[in-house]
C-alpha cells in the first residue's frame, strides 16, 4: 500500500514538471512570435516611411517627368530647352491656358530651368500650377503664380511659397507657354528666346518690376541668404 502511494505522488510530480516547462515553451513562442510580428509591422511602417519620403521628397519624380506625365506635351532634354524644342513642334505663345507648360528660363540657381503645367488661369495675372522639385523637392499642386512683367507677357514671374496664400517669392524670367497643340505657324517666340546655354549667359530682369497688385504681399529672403535659394533649388537633374 504504501509502494502505491509511493508510486502516485511521483506520478503527481512528473505530471507537475511536465505541465510547467509546456507552459513555458508555449509563453516563449507566444514572446517570439509577437517580437517577430512586431518587428515585421515596424518594418514594414519603415518601409512605407522610406517609399512616402522618396516620393513626398522629390527624389523619385523631377519636374521634366512630372510634367510629360500630367500634360499632352512630350518633349526631350532639360527643363531650359523645352521652348526650343518645341518650335515647329508645339504651338508656344505668351498667354496662358489650363493644360500648357509654363517654361522657365535657366537661372544662376536653376541652371537647367524648369517646366510646371498650368491647372487653371485666374485672370490675366495670376494661373494656378501643379509642379514637381521646386522648394520641397517633392510635387506641390495648386500653387499660384503671378506675372510680374510690364507688359503683362509672362516673361517675369512670382510663385507662391509653400501653400502660403499671399507670398510669393523672387522673380523668374520664362520663355512663355508651350500649348498641347500642334504648331501652326502662328507661335509667338519671345524675344531672345534661344535657350541659355546657347546664349551663353541669363537674361538678367530690371530691378523695378514688382507685381501689379499693391495688395499682394512678398515674401522676403531671410538676412544673408540667396533669395534665389529660397524658392528654387540649385539643381543639377531635370
Amino acid at each position: 500500500m504504501r509502494r502505491l502511494g509511493l508510486k502516485l505522488a511521483v506520478l503527481s510530480l512528473t505530471a507537475a514538471f511536465s505541465f510547467s516547462t509546456a507552459h513555458k515553451a508555449e509563453a516563449r513562442h507566444r514572446g517570439v512570435a509577437h517580437a517577430s510580428a512586431h518587428g515585421h509591422a515596424s518594418a514594414h511602417h519603415a518601409s512605407s516611411r522610406r517609399l512616402a519620403y522618396r516620393y513626398a521628397g522629390g527624389h523619385v519624380i523631377q519636374c521634366v517627368a512630372f510634367a510629360k506625365s500630367n500634360s499632352e506635351i512630350a518633349l526631350r532634354g532639360n527643363a531650359a530647352d523645352w521652348w526650343y524644342h518645341a518650335a515647329g513642334v508645339y504651338a508656344r505663345g505668351a498667354s496662358p491656358e489650363a493644360g500648357s507648360v509654363l517654361n522657365f528660363r535657366a537661372t544662376r540657381r536653376m541652371p537647367l530651368g524648369h517646366v510646371a503645367v498650368v491647372t487653371d488661369v485666374v485672370n490675366s495675372r495670376t494661373i494656378v500650377i501643379d509642379q514637381s522639385h521646386w522648394a520641397q523637392r517633392g510635387i506641390s499642386r495648386n500653387v499660384q503664380v503671378v506675372d510680374v512683367s510690364p507688359s503683362n507677357d509672362w516673361s517675369a514671374v512670382r510663385v507662391q511659397l509653400n501653400g502660403r496664400s499671399g507670398t510669393f517669392g523672387s522673380i523668374y524670367p520664362t520663355y512663355g507657354f508651350i500649348y498641347a497643340r500642334a504648331a501652326d505657324g502662328r507661335d509667338t517666340m519671345m524675344a531672345s528666346a534661344a535657350p541659355a546655354s546657347r546664349r551663353g549667359a541669363t537674361r538678367s530682369l530690371p530691378s523695378a518690376l514688382s507685381h501689379p497688385f499693391g495688395s499682394t504681399e512678398v515674401a522676403e529672403a531671410p538676412a544673408g541668404a540667396d533669395s534665389l535659394g529660397v524658392d528654387a533649388p540649385d539643381r543639377n537633374l531635370r
